[in-house]
Formats: structure tokens, C-alpha cells, sequence
């Protein structure tokens, strides 16, 4: 049995802020009109489950982002969102420059 995995490549976006990150990864993610774009719900769905039925339904979540915006510095909110992913089932891959 293999694992499945949904991949989120988000290169080439530019993710400024918080919502941009929410705004990239609602629809990919399959994240319903009423979720909370906060940290700790961005934590239940991907650690939890049983929020988004996209997320459930693969055994391992990637998300790939640009060193570039949030993701390009030491923010505290990209690094608090970076420490949500564990790695294992949940990683969050952040790319240089090509």
C-alpha cells in the first residue's frame, strides 16, 4: 500500500501575508467557506482532520512555497505556521532561488 499525497505547489505565488496563504491554499485544500483563517484552524485540519474532506481523504499533506514575501524572512507568523507542519504528515517545503 502506498501512501497518497496531495501536493500544494504554491512557486511562483507571491504569499505576502497570512491571507494570502489562506487564499492559495482554500481551493487546493478543499477548506469550506466557513473556515477560520487563523493558525489554529489551519492546525486542526491538518493535524486534527476532519475539516476538509480533500485534506482526509491523503495520507500526507506537502505544501510548497517560495523563500519569497512570508516565507522570505524570519516572520513570527511564518514561523509559527511552519511549526503547525510536523514534518512527517504535514510538511511545509520552502524553495530558494532557482
Amino acid at each position: 500500500m502506498t501512501d497518497s499525497e496531495l501536493i500544494v505547489d504554491l512557486r511562483g505565488r507571491l504569499i505576502e501575508t497570512l491571507d494570502d496563504f489562506w487564499d492559495a491554499v482554500s481551493e487546493p485544500c478543499g477548506l469550506p467557506e466557513w473556515f477560520g483563517r487563523n493558525l489554529n484552524a489551519w492546525s486542526d485540519t491538518i493535524e486534527t482532520r476532519g475539516i476538509s474532506e480533500v485534506i482526509d481523504s491523503h495520507d500526507l499533506l506537502t505544501v510548497h512555497v517560495d523563500k519569497l514575501g512570508l516565507f522570505g524572512g524570519h516572520q513570527q507568523e511564518a514561523d509559527i505556521l511552519a511549526g503547525i507542519f510536523d514534518g512527517e504528515q504535514n510538511r511545509l517545503v520552502v524553495h530558494g532561488p532557482a
